[in-house]
């Protein structure tokens, strides 16, 4: 079988489970590291007839990372497309599995069972924080309702802001952000590349933690180490 990934977390799940069955991924896709693959552009302007001069057998990719025309047009010259929806912890267990299981014909890999048990074994947390947990900047972006990220740490016991709003990733003004009633601040490493400066800068007074955005917004081989890595940084910004 050969496997096109339009998504960098399935990249890794896949390249980590049968490394031999990936014949191009995305130039976003580095994980793990060295993944030796043929390129075929970003998640949102793949390079079609790139895709499809490796003949694949399976394109898979996200309704949220990856535009309906790209995958329309895979779709329209043959090629079997697989798209999955991620927006909590127990469907993007039960999407890897449809992926690697039923996609891409593997047996269930060892980390999916080490990732769930990872999230089986926390204990339900003490107390809820509130925070906002920003995305991008210029313009001000945050996790609104319904995503993955938010659904990992509520499960690690903090409560965002903005969850109830009905956009998920709604454009807040910074003055407003402030004003929200938050006790913490999640600044991710991706997509925006957040940095220890940009909390004290934009965020005076509040705690911030700087969080590792493979194991807040991937689904895969991360997943397994995500409850502690996050709960770490979580720890220190709260000390």
């Amino acid at each position: 079988m050969r496997v096109v990934s339009l998504v960098p977390s399935l990249t890794e799940a896949v390249a980590v489970s049968a490394p031999g069955l990936l014949a191009g991924a995305t130039d976003w896709c580095d994980r793990p590291a060295g993944l030796d693959v043929v390129r075929v552009g970003g998640t949102k302007n793949p390079d079609v007839p790139g895709i499809l001069a490796l003949n694949p057998d399976l394109v898979i990719a996200n309704e949220e990372e990856n535009r309906a025309p790209d995958l329309d047009a895979l779709r329209a010259a043959g090629v079997r497309v697989l798209v999955t929806e991620v927006r909590a912890l127990p469907q993007a267990f039960r999407e890897l599995e449809r992926v690697l299981v039923d996609g891409c014909g593997l047996a269930r890999p060892r980390w999916l069972a080490e990732a769930e048990s990872a999230w089986a074994e926390l204990r339900p947390p003490e107390r809820s924080l509130p925070a906002v947990v920003p995305v991008w900047r210029r313009p001000w972006m945050v996790l609104g309702r319904d995503t993955f990220a938010g659904d990992l740490l509520r499960r690690l016991g903090v409560r965002q802001v903005y969850a109830g709003h009905h956009d998920r990733y709604p454009r807040v003004p910074l003055d407003e952000l402030r004003a929200s009633g938050a006790a913490l601040v999640v600044l991710p490493d991706e997509p925006y590349r957040f940095t220890a400066d940009d909390g004290p800068e934009a965020f005076p007074g509040l705690p911030c933690a700087l969080v590792s955005g493979r194991h807040l917004t991937w689904y895969g081989p991360s997943l397994a180490e995500a409850p502690a890595v996050i709960g770490a940084a979580l720890r220190a910004a709260l000390r």
